[in-house]
């Protein structure tokens, strides 16, 4: 099964309540907060991420096995520990970038 979560929009202007991961080079904001589950990014260039993220807007999506919804898909992003009760990874869908989230 696979569940809207989020959708994620690179950008470059500040926007209030972000974070910053500098593992990434990364400012986000926290999706939940916004009505429309937006989920801001803002990378600094000498990110390490790819540059498809930076630069196109993703959509998330909650699924119940990460590695069965990655089999026979293009693989942007390995699977990583975006939190304690979080894994994620990143999937291409012709040029789309998928976040694809396992919570446990």
């Amino acid at each position: 099964m696979k569940k809207f979560n989020h959708v994620g929009i690179p950008t470059s202007v500040v926007h209030e309540g972000e974070t910053f991961n500098a593992d990434i080079g990364l400012y986000v904001t926290d999706f939940s907060n916004s009505d429309n589950r937006i989920e801001w990014l803002r990378f600094l260039p000498e990110s390490p991420m790819p540059e498809a993220l930076k630069t196109t807007a993703h959509v998330a999506y909650e699924v119940d096995d990460l590695q069965q919804a990655m089999v026979g898909k293009e693989v942007l992003l390995e699977p990583f520990d975006a939190s304690e009760s979080l894994t994620i990874a990143f999937i291409l869908e012709d040029e789309a970038p998928v976040e694809l989230m396992q919570y446990h």
